[in-house]
């Protein structure tokens, strides 16, 4: 899936995942707030700069983390969070209309075209990957989170611990003795990069009866399926840093032989703006690199199951790790 339509069907980050709390207006009122007093205007000169964000759950927590990172620098900033998908954020940064948004290192496999490279299925490769494509266009990926929101396969917690199941090695196994029932999106069970991704990788096949396939991609509905046995279903489609599953009893299937492309979150800011305020990337490689998987889970959590705003988790956090 190396087309723009590609982009929107595999993105991280602006598929239906935190019910009630996913605002699709923009949000900058309260963002606005200074995040602690204030540090010296370093650099703070000249146009702000402008931070916009996807319209999930997650994409807009590490937007106001941005923009309250940049302004206890004294970076004036215009934020522009929820911004849209994908597809709408990139195009934004490109043309200059905005200056940084999180991004996901996988995403640029499906810019670059080049998402059969096994380099984007390794973290390490899938960043200097990324930051070799996007340096001819201006565009500087700063340190990633820690935390790959890939696609994952997650299974109720009581079957795994009885057959135990941590790895996409044991869930073949699993399937190869009739146990597993998922619950999945269509597109989970039909992209080449998904499902079929994982039984080529581990040699399995489940058979299609054996799947509740829904229309959509909502992957509350599919661990809560999981967790809860509801038609019959033990095992249900997740990404990494779904905050439900620290809310769930499930165990996520890790994937050893990485059949899926990596996709840990980082700021993609402007080469133009981290010149104009240097000072920016050191503050934000520091930041993301704290978000580890068990971290942005737990933050999530608090937006899509404890019902909070992305704004009021970002700054918690934030001044929870402030020297």
């Amino acid at each position: 899936m190396s087309s723009v339509a590609g982009w929107d069907a595999m993105q991280r980050g602006s598929g239906p995942r935190a019910p009630l709390n996913r605002r699709r207006v923009v949000s900058g009122a309260l963002a606005g707030l200074v995040w602690g007093a204030a540090g010296p205007a370093l650099g703070s000169t000249g146009r702000p700069v402008v931070v916009a964000s996807k319209i999930d759950g997650e994409g807009a927590l590490l937007g106001h983390m941005i923009v309250l990172s940049l302004r206890r620098l004294g970076v004036p900033v215009t934020p522009r969070l929820q911004l849209g998908p994908t597809r709408i954020v990139r195009a934004a940064l490109q043309a200059g209309e905005i200056d940084a948004y999180p991004e996901y290192t996988g995403n640029a496999a499906f810019f670059s075209g080049t998402d059969a490279d096994p380099a984007w299925r390794r973290a390490a490769t899938a960043l200097a990957a990324a930051r070799r494509f996007d340096q001819a266009n201006g565009l500087t990926w700063l340190t990633p989170a820690p935390a790959n929101n890939t696609w994952q396969i997650a299974v109720a917690g009581k079957l795994a611990r009885a057959e135990s199941l941590r790895t996409m090695a044991d869930f073949a196994g699993a399937v190869r003795r009739g146990l597993i029932e998922l619950c999945a999106s269509a597109e989970f069970v039909e992209s080449p990069a998904a499902l079929p991704s994982f039984e080529r990788a581990y040699d399995f096949a489940l058979p299609r009866e054996r799947i509740v396939m829904l229309p959509g991609g909502d992957t509350a509905v599919t661990l809560r399926a999981a967790a809860q046995g509801i038609s019959g279903v033990n095992a249900g489609m997740v990404y990494g840093t779904d905050g439900a599953i620290a809310a769930l009893d499930v165990v996520v299937m890790s994937d050893p032989l990485g059949a899926q492309i990596v996709y840990e979150p980082a700021p993609l800011v402007r080469a133009e703006a981290l010149a104009r305020h240097p000072a920016m990337a050191p503050a934000l490689d520091r930041l993301f690199s704290g978000l580890d998987l068990a971290t942005l889970r737990r933050l999530n959590a608090q937006v899509a199951v404890d019902g909070d705003t992305p704004e009021a988790v970002a700054r918690r956090y934030l001044e929870s790790v402030a020297p």
